[in-house]
Formats: structure tokens, sequence, C-alpha cells
């Protein structure tokens, strides 16, 4: 994970925020840019519609990017001190533009909106360590009845990489079947397989069959309470 994408994760922008900031706004994303280190270097920031936040470091004497700071092995204190200065501009940036929400991914917080208003519960963090996983549980049993996480896309897709979040749900035997036979539907990761499926939540199926989905799940949590 980069910097830009550890600093506004899970932050989505307030574009009428972003203008009055200075943010100036171009065909499909706004760009700001910010001289710092004495006019040494230049921050550019581009921040897309689709949510998509890039950013650039220009040295300004030779107008070229200057990108040692993002090298993990890259060591003293004038590296150290750009990298510095430049997570400093994105900070203000996030703390002045930018909202933070439950999830990462647009999907993941447009369903948990939608659970959230129908089933009148919010998302639990139990875990320290996990931190972006997420519970659902039924507020008259305790049960669970959803799990959001997020991993790596190698873990339920082989030869496949990238951050992912995925819904993990609780279905009937039959439908478990079904639906593993399906594209874009997977065996359950980290859970039970035979009970329940795991979805990625990348738009890949629409909001509507999810939430239908995620009400057969929620039947199976109005159990007696453990």
């Amino acid at each position: 994970m980069n910097i830009e994408e550890n600093t506004f994760k899970r932050y989505f922008p307030d574009y009428k925020k972003l203008i009055n900031f200075g943010f100036i706004v171009k065909k499909d994303f706004y760009f700001y840019e910010k001289n710092f280190l004495n006019n040494q270097f230049k921050a550019e920031i581009f921040i897309y519609k689709d949510g998509n936040i890039k950013g650039r470091v220009i040295d300004t004497e030779n107008d070229e990017e200057y990108s040692l700071f993002r090298v993990p092995s890259a060591e003293g204190e004038f590296v150290g001190k750009v990298k510095d200065e430049f997570e400093k501009i994105l900070i203000d940036i996030r703390e002045n533009c930018f909202k933070k929400d439950y999830f990462i991914y647009p999907q993941t917080n447009r369903i948990t909106d939608l659970i959230i208003k129908k089933y009148n519960t919010l998302p639990e963090f139990p875990w320290e360590k996990y931190d972006g996983a997420g519970i659902f549980r039924n507020k008259t049993t305790e049960k669970w009845f959803a799990l959001i996480m997020n991993i790596d896309k190698s873990k339920i897709i082989k030869n496949k990489k990238g951050l992912v979040e995925i819904l993990n749900i609780k279905l009937s035997k039959d439908h478990i079947k079904e639906y593993t036979e399906k594209e874009n539907f997977y065996p359950a990761y980290h859970m039970n397989k035979i009970h329940w499926l795991t979805i990625i939540l990348d738009d890949s199926i629409e909001d509507k069959k999810i939430l239908e989905l995620i009400e057969e799940s929620f039947g199976f949590s109005k159990g007696k309470k453990k």
C-alpha cells in the first residue's frame, strides 16, 4: 500500500470542500499543487472522480519527479524530510476535505448503509489486529449475519493480486452449491465453506442481488440466542 492509499484509507472526498481548499477541476479529476521545503519540491495531488488518489513530488530545480522517498530501503535524513512533508500535505487535505467511512470501497459502503437502514444495526470491529474487518449482528439474537473484511485477492482467486473487500454471508447448502458454480461468487474465505459464501464488493454483482442474499443470511440469524 502506497502513501496515498494508506493516508486516505476509508476516507472519501467532499468535492465542494476540495474546491474551497484550492483544488482545480479538470476533465475527470481534481488537481492541487503546493511547494514545500523552501520551494525545492512541489507536491501534485490528483483526486479522480471515481475516488482514486495519486500524488507526485516534483524536484523544482530540474522539473523531474522525485520518488526516492517511496523506496522502502532508501535511508537518510533528507529523504525522510521529503516523505514527512509530503505526508503532512496529504493529511492536511484529508482533514479538511474528506470524510471517514466504515470501509474502503464505494460498493462496500453503499451495502453497509443499506444494512444499517434495513436491520438497524451498525458494524462492529472486534479485532484490533484486523481493523478493517466488521461484523453485523442480529440485535435480538446477537448472531452474525454478515462479515466484511479486506484481503488480497490472491487468497480467493489464484494468480490475482490487489486489495479487495469481501462480504461473507450465510446461505442454505443448496444455495452455496448453486452460487459457487457461478461467476463472481466464491467459497467462503476464512469461514465454514458449507454454510458461508464470499462475494467481492467491486460492483461485479449489483447491490440488489447482494441485498437479497443478505436477507437470506439474516434469516439464519433469527434463531435462539446462544
